[in-house]
């Protein structure tokens, strides 16, 4: 192969890894943030709290989960490490969030300074997602859920997970934050008032049929939990553009892992039809999937990392 050739080979980007938390209150409503429409990424979309691994401060995606949904909405998932610990002020609260988020001091010196624990085990993996190969910018984001108390301004809650209520992190990357039920959520994309991207369209989707209550029943836990164990829990989505002929739709469908056109049983669908505006945010979002993620996702579907 000549050095031409070569040099005209696509380099895509490797994906870098991320974790993103979806953190369910008693109400059944999400915590979702908007974030700034100057950010490099997403700029302008509605969110689950989440970010890049860093390996200066994170020992584990669910460190990197639980800091930047501190980071980010001023939430904190943790527990005393021990019965005489007490509970930081919010003052000590907001003070520690912007230093945390300006880097002059790590997440853990904060956690360390005031006798904490990030509460890991709360962190349930719900699907995994690789963006796209034709992206500039591309993420390997563990998607976790976890659920919170019925919310309080301070104090530790039950479960030893703490709940404030959100706020923006003074417009730096998020402009807005609040819990929200998956389905009104839904609603708001569907009327254009806020934006998604597919992954938040899909776990929001997934949510809505699980979280009809107007409180969260212990049966509802139960079947999250069941995903969560589960093969829906262990998947790994890489969405892929579905080459159409002579389309003049200005749609484009993604398919993901298990659909007929990538393993999948004849029949089996498993894509969204997207349009794509301004800035690569999704304007509309159409989901197609026709099988029970209970029972029906084969194993070699799950925790699988695809070719990139």
């Amino acid at each position: 192969m000549s050095s031409s050739t070569l040099n005209k080979a696509t380099v895509h980007p490797t994906p870098r890894p991320s974790a993103s938390l979806v953190l369910i209150n008693e109400r059944n409503e999400v915590l979702m943030v908007q974030r700034n429409p100057h950010a490099s990424t997403f700029a302008g979309a509605t969110v689950f709290p989440g970010g890049n691994f860093d390996k200066k401060q994170d020992s584990s995606l669910k460190i990197t989960a639980i800091r930047e949904a501190f980071e980010e909405s001023g939430l904190l998932i943790a527990r005393p490490s021990d019965s005489l610990s007490r509970t930081p002020s919010d003052a000590v609260l907001d003070e520690a969030r912007f230093a945390v988020h300006s880097q002059t001091k790590t997440f853990q010196q904060f956690m360390n300074e005031n006798n904490l624990i990030a509460d890991t085990e709360s962190l349930l993996p719900f699907t995994t997602w690789i963006t796209p190969i034709e992206a500039p910018r591309r993420f390997y984001t563990q998607f976790y859920v976890a659920f919170l108390p019925e919310t309080s301004a301070s104090g530790f809650m039950a479960g030893s997970k703490q709940e404030r209520l959100p706020k923006p992190d003074g417009g730096q990357e998020v402009i807005a934050a609040r819990f929200i039920r998956p389905e009104e959520a839904l609603a708001e994309f569907n009327a254009r008032k806020i934006k998604f991207m597919p992954p938040q369209y899909y776990i929001l989707y997934t949510l809505s049929n699980i979280l009809r209550g107007a409180t969260s029943t212990f049966e509802e836990r139960v079947a999250i939990q069941r995903l969560s164990s589960g093969n829906f829990g262990r998947m790994t989505i890489n969405p892929r553009r579905l080459v159409q002929p002579q389309s003049s739709s200005d749609a484009t469908t993604l398919t993901y892992e298990g659909d007929e056109t990538r393993g999948g049983p004849s029949g089996r669908l498993h894509r969204v039809v997207v349009k794509i505006g301004k800035g690569g945010i999704t304007t509309a979002i159409t989901l197609h999937r026709n099988f029970d993620i209970f029972t029906e996702i084969e194993p070699h579907v799950s925790g699988v990392f695809s070719k990139l």
